[in-house]
């Protein structure tokens, strides 16, 4: 699903709208699973926010069981974005646990970056992505971890006795820095007034690993240490915060983000309010970043496995109530203020966590878990290394059940709202209110039964009343049986509204067929929500072809990978799941053939062709070459007139040039391209040479991957008692290919 933003014009009135009035958020930021550990970072548009999740731990547990990162943004510090699991160790090869990590924002390339520990004290690894949401990438060279303990790093944890709790921290030019360290051990003790089981190394700027001739130990006097290092800057001045041995959170301050470091005191508590503490006097952890002005720190405490202030006490993972609060923590977030001497104030806990500093706007399309508040839901991800997290709302539809959305600016008047989602059941509703769960109503939708949660469709209704800045807006949840719906994502459409704009031809004009089109000048995406807006789908939002054009972008800003080679642009790097749409004008009817312009050294990749949905062609695509692009070709029926068509990959790594479609069945290409060669139709002279440059045979075939195959396989006379490395030759074009011959 699409989460392009609705432009929102609104009249000169709204513009000038104050905030909500009332302007509080509740804390903890999520009431429906059991998170710890945060790390924080902004950048201009967003509040960030990572967790690691005790969700796993029973209910009875006596112990850590910690193995995947969730991740939140704000705009406006008081309704939270949820994207669910962004990592899961327990499907990342090589990492055991993933446990409290930290974020920060490059200001060199604006990527979003992660440092995280191997759980309980394996070494610390990096991942980044273009989007909080990910997909979270290893950028380090080899694939390695940044720090190990147990191998795969670029160094080791230099004695340090708990090689975890990794944070991350960008300086004002740019130069990246990461720390780590806690426990304590013979070679690294944390004596009092002799912290010293921290150190600090200065990334390389291309973030493909660090000087490890950089490192330093970070000493501080404080109050003995324990864990959960932590780097920021203020003004001038660089903090180190830490986790003590007494479980508050204390600090230092230096001139330069190595230190040395002067203690200056204690900068939070443990957790408590009015004298009652809500963490059940256990550990602590903390983030801080600055934001619109504005200084936060994301921490965690315990209130919800405590009930404090009437939360719901939600079960554990195993379904049980009650349970045991120091290892069910909550996340949370609270604005503090330094002196003017640049000292930190000491943080004062609340409820009500941050002010809101700008209203909502609701002519967005949103995630279902983006809110201020909730009650009787849940939520479920489906992480899959590579792509983005399928993430969704699960509403305990039977009880009260609902999520608010706060301090939302309506400008002149909603007029709808849409939704989309999964649902297993007849007359499954959400009632759009106000004020509270039970408030006025503006508006019910009834979902569409989907057969299934993992199928998804939209539901629209009508609002109304909705108007002006309103102060709470609830999406209440009816069903007469739990766990019927999953909800996608949801906005609201009126009188601010820009409808949606769909996809169009990257020309203007449609594609014509029969002829020919060029793949990488698929359709420019269109605004808005919904499958007729997206064009395309990459894995990965890096364009690896752009060095091939002099470090510029074919297609800017879409990160699909499109290469200059000797035949002109071609897109590359193709992986399975990737997609490209066109815009194409059918001109009747009828039966065609298919080719497309292929180049690859392997045997299993491949790609499907559809059209508006419905599948025409599965193309298997194999070779021995990535400089000969040969053709591959199907027999597809084709409707008559404007349709959208995919191409989808669906077996890894293979060039593709162009698609061109000929009418008829079993068609010569070259009625759509007078003179093109048809390397799978027509014959050429292969010559044959072993590595001394001694000519041993010679043969005929249609292109240099049947060659390399004929060769490889035997068929041909004088390859029956090839051993090793042969060179083959094309007669006619020069083309040349080794094949390497094992019997």
């Amino acid at each position: 699903m699409n989460y392009k933003k609705f432009a929102c014009f609104r009249k000169a009135a709204c513009l000038v709208a104050g905030l909500a009035a009332f302007g509080l958020a509740d804390n903890p930021i999520s009431a429906y699973h059991y998170l710890a550990d945060p790390g924080a970072a902004a950048d201009d548009t967003y509040f960030y926010v990572i967790t690691d999740s005790d969700d796993p731990a029973v209910y009875n547990a006596n112990g850590y069981d910690i193995k995947a990162l969730y991740a939140f943004r704000t705009k406006d510090m008081k309704n939270w974005t949820d994207f669910g699991i962004i990592y899961d160790a327990r499907k990342v090869e090589g990492i055991g646990d993933i446990w409290a990590s930290g974020i920060a924002v490059n200001p060199n390339d604006g990527r979003l970056y992660i440092v995280f520990p191997d759980g309980g004290g394996g070494g610390i690894g990096l991942i980044g992505a273009d989007s909080i949401a990910g997909p979270w990438t290893n950028p380090v060279s080899g694939g390695k971890k940044l720090i190990n303990n147990w191998g795969g790093g670029i160094s080791d944890c230099d004695g340090i006795g708990w090689c975890f709790d990794p944070a991350i921290f960008f300086d004002d030019d740019g130069s990246g820095y990461f720390t780590f360290g806690g426990g304590s051990s013979d070679s690294r003790p944390a004596a009092d007034n002799n912290n010293n089981i921290f150190n600090i190394y200065k990334f390389n700027k291309d973030m493909k690993g660090f000087d490890v001739s950089s490192k330093t130990a970070l000493k501080i006097g404080g109050p003995k240490a324990m864990e959960a290092s932590y780097i920021h800057k203020y003004k001038d001045k660089y903090y180190l915060s830490y986790s003590t041995a007494d479980l508050r959170i204390a600090y230092g301050m230096s001139d330069s983000p190595m230190g040395p470091y002067t203690y200056k005191g204690i900068f939070m508590g443990n957790p408590n309010i009015n004298g009652q503490n809500i963490n059940a006097n256990n550990n602590n952890h903390h983030g801080i970043a600055e934001f619109k002005g504005h200084w936060y720190v994301a921490y965690h405490d315990r209130r919800i496995a405590n009930g404090y202030d009437g939360l719901e006490k939600i079960p554990a993972d195993d379904g049980k109530a009650n349970p045991v609060p120091a290892f069910h923590r909550s996340v949370s977030v609270d604005e503090f203020t330094y002196n003017s001497d640049g000292t930190m104030k000491e943080l004062t806990f609340t409820k009500e966590g941050p002010k809101q500093i700008e209203n909502f706007d609701p002519y967005d399309w949103y995630p279902a878990l983006t809110s201020s508040k909730q009650k009787g839901i849940r939520s479920r991800s489906n992480f899959v290394l590579g792509k983005l997290t399928d993430y969704v709302l699960l509403p305990l539809s039977t009880k009260e059940s609902w999520i608010r959305i706060s301090g939302v600016d309506f400008g002149t008047a909603a007029t709808g709202f849409t939704v989309q989602a999964g649902s297993t059941a007849d007359d499954n509703k959400i009632e759009i209110r106000t004020g509270s769960a039970s408030g006025t109503l503006a508006g019910t939708c009834t979902l569409k039964n989907t057969g299934n949660k993992g199928s998804y469709a939209e539901s629209s209704c009508d609002v109304e009343g909705l108007k002006g800045i309103v102060d709470e807006v609830f999406l209440v949840f009816k069903g007469k049986q739990d766990s019927t719906m999953a909800i996608k994502a949801w906005g609201f459409e009126g009188s601010g509204t820009t409808p949606p704009e769909p996809q169009k031809p990257f020309s203007g004009t449609a594609w014509t067929i029969p002829g020919k089109i060029e793949v990488e000048d698929f359709d420019v995406p269109g605004t808005g929500r919904g499958g007729d807006v997206d064009s395309f789908n990459e894995n990965d939002s890096e364009d690896h072809g752009a060095e091939s054009n002099d470090g510029k972008s074919y297609r800017e800003g879409t990160g699909v990978d499109i290469y200059k080679k000797a035949t002109g642009y071609i897109v590359g790097y193709n992986q399975s799941g990737e997609w490209l749409e066109y815009t194409v004008n059918i001109a009747e009817e009828g039966d065609y053939t298919m080719f497309a312009s292929v180049a690859t050294d392997n045997s299993t990749a491949g790609f499907t062709l559809s059209i508006d949905g419905k599948s025409i062609a599965d193309v298997a695509v194999s070779g021995d070459s990535w400089d000969e692009f040969t053709l591959v070709n199907a027999n597809v029926a084709l409707p008559a007139g404007e349709h959208v068509l995919r191409f989808e990959v669906t077996g890894d790594w293979f060039d593709i040039d162009y698609i061109s479609f000929a009418p008829g069945k079993d068609a010569d290409p070259t009625a759509v391209h007078p003179g093109l060669k048809l390397a799978t139709s027509t014959t050429a002279n292969y010559d044959v040479f072993d590595l001394s440059g001694k000519k041993i045979a010679n043969f005929t075939a249609r292109s240099m991957a049947e060659a390399s195959r004929l060769w490889r396989d035997g068929s041909v006379k004088g390859s029956e008692k090839a051993r090793g490395v042969s060179l083959i030759r094309n007669r006619t074009n020069g083309a040349v290919a080794k094949v390497r011959v094992a019997r």
